[in-house]
């Protein structure tokens, strides 16, 4: 810089001051007396809304609270810009979106003890920059704030990288005037997120890359998957039966879910997005998998019938997998994350739990002195007790589902052997179609749902038996399933873009780049290519739940996560622990997936959180969403006419692909269209996408997510650190800018 550089500097900055006003009066202003009875948590929140930082070069006055005392040799001087001696650079009050000085205002001097300079009024450009801030940028993704120690004040960068100074006594009148909006934005008191979380105090137990030891690795290891229980292994107990498989078939498709979802777990802590996020069978492919199960041409098969349709869906899954794959690792869903916001993902999500509402209940109330105190206990366990602490650790929080599975299964143990289900002259043994007994016929259905010694798992399942690829024959393709799974695989790509981000919040993480959720989304599909290789039923993705886990078990250690999925993958290798998973009764199976598929939709709606939910323009669009992804679906499943008959009243609304109203002159085409219309997830998905993308609505009110970019790793390699892959991988990728590499 060349001599007296910094007094042109000044002159220029005292010029456009001098041109502020029209007819205005420059008050004489003395010197600056710091406040010394500010308040750091509504300086800090002030500072958030306004773009305050401290000083021009950049340092922080936090690492010397004496310069801005007027003692001092040097400091700043709201007449002259700087005073003489003065060895740091000079200081102007610089509007925060603008980027240029802003017009003089009056200020008056208060004394010393009172502490500090107050404005007099509060001024039109300082409300006019709060407006044009609360429009123009998003509540996610903020720039990176910096506490700077005993002054209270934060350091940010503006969008043009000019730097800003205010009074303490603004602050306090600007926090008070917006702690109304600032509740709406962010409930329950917490502050205003910097980049979805990343910069604050990070409350987990154990981080990231921590390692506890080996002995408390096993414990949360354990602990981790025993809270996931019911998304892990409840889903054969509703599919397999229903494909006419055998207690030996269920207790072999439990442990192939087990061994696919250690596997995939650890592929996807490895070479994924690298977040501790379990992988496993979604119940985004649920829905799908009861309608392809109860298409028309299966429902009169009694032979092979239970492998037949399970090679069905092993070839839709692949397919749609493939598909799911090449979004990933083409760089494709780099450019979809510009349409994905939260006002899309939570009514997603949402209509993915609320899709069994008609399978739930109906389900469970075939025994209801099971299924009630189910419902009860796992309510009583998160709700009432969740507080409740033995010996330092919150049991009943988070292991609500396996206590109250435990404790239901014990219950009904006893009324089983105490006789509540032996019915005179009839046997649980033979199947109801054979009973010529009408009063055998009217309970056979109580029976085989209600007591604990139905299952012949036990007796028939193997010691030691590995699941296998293609363990139950070659996959069928089939144009008509397979357009329904690619369809399904996008739903769950939507559903695993907003658990990325709620968790890389909750871990206190950077958010991950575009190209490193395209890297996530691109493992996924590959792991669900080896689900349905393998053979589970369904395809492997994140499960939404693993939000709720990290926030109960405050763990969130890579490490748990990898042991945790070998211990899955040592159970699957056990034939007699899919055997008693197996003969879990199927009331008392439902009754858990009510409380699981409720809470669902309890993580969908809460990534509202992210937006600005009380916009009426947010409401609408997640109520037409949500309303239309419901009521579509039920007009489409009415036609019906030879499934009622057939099908079980909570299989009938998956059986409209084969009678639906389309008709286009192919039958592959129309069942598709049936199928896909008929599942609320797709619906409110098309619905949300065109909505939130067609309408207008600002950044900060759609909530739109803020994913970091790859330039932050040239000026803070260490910030994206902890998605970075193994050496090895990255030079074999290096050239993969779409994957984040």
């Amino acid at each position: 810089m060349a001599t007296g550089s910094i007094s042109d500097f000044v002159n220029k900055a005292e010029s456009v001051r001098g041109r502020a006003e029209v007819g205005s009066v420059e008050p004489k202003v003395g010197a600056f007396v710091p406040r010394r009875d500010h308040n750091p948590r509504e300086l800090k929140s002030w500072a958030k809304r306004t773009g305050f930082v401290s000083n021009f070069s950049g340092e922080t006055v936090g690492s010397s609270s004496g310069r801005n005392e007027s003692g001092g040799g040097g400091g700043f001087d709201l007449e002259r810009g700087f005073r003489s001696g003065s060895g740091s650079s000079p200081k102007f009050e610089i509007d925060p979106v603008l980027g240029r000085t802003k017009p003089t205002r009056g200020a008056e001097i208060e004394p010393a003890g009172n502490g500090g300079v107050r404005s007099e009024s509060e001024g039109t450009m300082g409300v006019e920059s709060r407006r044009r801030r609360s429009e123009d940028e998003p509540v996610l993704g903020r720039d990176e704030e910096r506490s700077v120690g005993n002054e209270g004040n934060e350091n940010r960068n503006n969008g043009n990288g000019v730097m800003a100074v205010a009074s303490g006594g603004e602050a306090k009148k600007m926090d008070q005037g917006d702690e109304r909006e600032e509740m709406h934005l962010y409930p329950d008191g917490e502050e205003e997120p910097v980049h979805g979380g990343w910069g604050r105090p990070s409350a987990m137990r154990i981080g990231l890359r921590e390692n506890p030891g080996f002995v408390p690795l096993i414990y949360y290891g354990l602990q981790h998957y025993i809270s996931l229980a019911g998304s892990l292994i409840f889903i054969p107990l509703i599919i397999v039966p229903a494909m006419g498989g055998t207690d030996k078939d269920t207790a072999t498709v439990i442990s192939t879910m087990l061994l696919v979802s250690g596997i995939t777990t650890i592929l996807h802590s490895y070479f994924g997005t690298r977040l501790p996020l379990v992988q496993g069978s979604s119940f985004v492919y649920l829905a799908p998998a009861l309608v392809i199960m109860n298409a028309q041409e299966y429902r009169n098969l009694t032979e092979h019938k239970f492998r037949h349709i399970m090679r069905e869906l092993q070839g839709a899954i692949i397919i749609g997998s493939i598909f799911q794959s090449i979004l990933g690792f083409t760089g494709l869903m780099s450019l979809l994350l510009r349409l994905i916001n939260p006002i899309v993902v939570a009514p997603t999500v949402a209509a993915v739990g609320l899709a069994f509402f008609s399978y739930g209940f109906p389900q469970a109330g075939s025994c209801v002195e099971i299924s009630i105190p189910q419902i009860l206990l796992v309510l009583l366990f998160t709700l009432y007790l969740r507080g409740v602490s033995i010996f330092g650790h919150r049991l009943f929080r988070i292991y609500a589902v396996p206590l109250s599975i435990m404790i239901t299964w014990t219950y009904a143990f006893f009324l089983t052997a105490g006789g509540a289900y032996d019915y005179k002259g009839c046997t649980s043994d033979i199947p109801s179609s054979n009973i010529l007994i009408d009063a055998c016929r009217r309970h056979a259905y109580t029976m085989k749902h209600c007591r604990t010694d139905v299952s012949n798992a036990w007796r028939t399942a193997a010691w030691v038996r590995i699941p296998y690829p293609l363990q139950w024959g070659i996959p069928i393709f089939h144009f008509r399933t397979s357009i329904i799974m690619v369809f399904v695989s996008l739903v769950a790509s939507v559903d695993s873009v907003g658990t990325y981000h709620s968790a890389s919040m909750q871990i206190n993480l950077k958010p991950p780049t575009r190209g490193i959720v395209s890297r996530g989304i691109a493992l996924e599909g590959f792991c669900s290519i080896l689900a349905g290789l393998w053979g589970s039923g369904t395809g492997s993705t994140t499960l939404t739940e693993n939000v709720h886990t990290i926030n109960i078990t405050k763990v969130a250690s890579q490490r748990v996560v990898e042991l945790g999925a070998v211990f899955l993958i040592f159970f699957s290798f056990i034939g007699k622990v899919g055997a008693i998973l197996a003969s879990i009764p199927l009331a008392l199976a439902a009754s858990v997936l009510c409380f699981t598929w409720a809470l669902v939709v309890a993580l969908g709606l809460s990534t509202l959180q992210y937006s600005r939910a009380a916009s009426f323009r947010n409401m609408m669009i997640v109520g037409v969403s949500l309303f239309l992804g419901l009521s579509i679906p039920a007009y489409f499943q009415q036609y019906q006419p030879e499934s009622s008959f057939i099908l079980p009243s909570y299989f009938i609304p998956y059986a409209a692909a084969s009678n639906g109203p389309a008709r286009t002159g192919s039958k592959q085409l129309d069942f598709a269209i049936n199928a896909l219309m008929s599942l609320n997830m797709v619906v409110t998905l098309v619905v949300a996408l065109v909505l939130e993308n067609t309408v207008p609505g600002s950044r900060q009110e759609r909530g739109v997510y803020i994913w970091s970019k790859p330039e932050d790793i040239n000026t803070d390699p260490s910030s994206l650190e902890d998605y970075s892959l193994p050496r090895k991988v990255s030079r074999c990728l290096c050239r993969s800018n779409c994957l984040g590499v």
